[in-house]
């Protein structure tokens, strides 16, 4: 067995899997098994990259063989986005899985490193991948910030009061509203408003609910926050 291509498909399944648990715990979309795949095969790739030597080709009569294994890594960074691409979803104005999104891609990178060789940059963006998903969770969390909830407000037949009315009912629990929409059917018996508002973390959402469920004439209301 040639342990020269084990080690790196070993250490590569464990960073893959490492930073799938930290994604998985989360309930995000790709969790454990998918990153462990995506590194598996960024490394494999590689590894076959880095040993075409050994490859049974000929070069025809006159001809030189030139192996560039930089071409299978600008490859499997260029295809992973497609993969990347399918844990991105939009739900109202939010948008999801950005994280996990580049959590794939720099899985892809460090399986790439392993199969090149090149162990202790890999092992130094594994810790790193590992230390921004996870430490940096916590620091963030702690960070002062604006937070971003989608809300939507159903009202009433002839109930439904201006714009200027809403920012200012919701202006009282601290909240701004930075975008209003309107939808209305056409025979004037459904009237919504749809609002993206934005307030300082933690927002009293309790509050806001009890704000909103007191309010003469509202029919129904949702309110949304945003996550990565």
């Amino acid at each position: 067995m040639n342990w020269d291509l084990v080690w790196p498909v070993l250490a590569a399944m464990t960073a893959g899997g490492l930073i799938g648990v930290e994604r998985t715990y989360h309930g995000h979309p790709a969790g454990f098994r998918t990153h462990i795949l995506v590194c598996l095969t960024s490394c494999l790739l590689m590894l076959a990259a880095m040993h075409q030597s050994t490859w049974a080709f000929t070069a025809l009569p006159g001809q030189t063989v030139v192996i560039d294994p930089t071409r299978m890594s600008h490859g499997l960074l260029t295809g992973i986005g497609f993969l990347c691409a399918g844990v991105i979803f939009r739900e109202g104005f939010s948008v999801h899985g950005l994280t996990t999104a580049a959590s794939l891609w720099v899985t892809s990178a460090i399986g790439v490193l392993y199969g090149v060789g090149m162990m202790d940059l890999a092992l130094i963006g594994s810790g790193a991948t590992l230390a921004v998903l996870a430490v940096l969770r916590v620091l963030d969390a702690k960070l002062p910030h604006v937070g971003v909830m989608d809300v939507t407000l159903s009202w009433k037949r002839g109930e439904a009061p201006s714009g200027l009315a809403v920012r200012n009912l919701l202006r009282g629990k601290g909240v701004k509203v930075v975008r209003l929409g309107h939808v209305m059917s056409h025979d004037g018996a459904v009237h919504e408003h749809h609002l993206k508002v934005k307030g300082q973390v933690p927002i009293d959402v309790d509050g806001l609910v009890t704000l909103l469920g007191a309010e003469a004439g509202l029919a129904r209301f949702s309110i949304l926050p945003r996550e990565e």
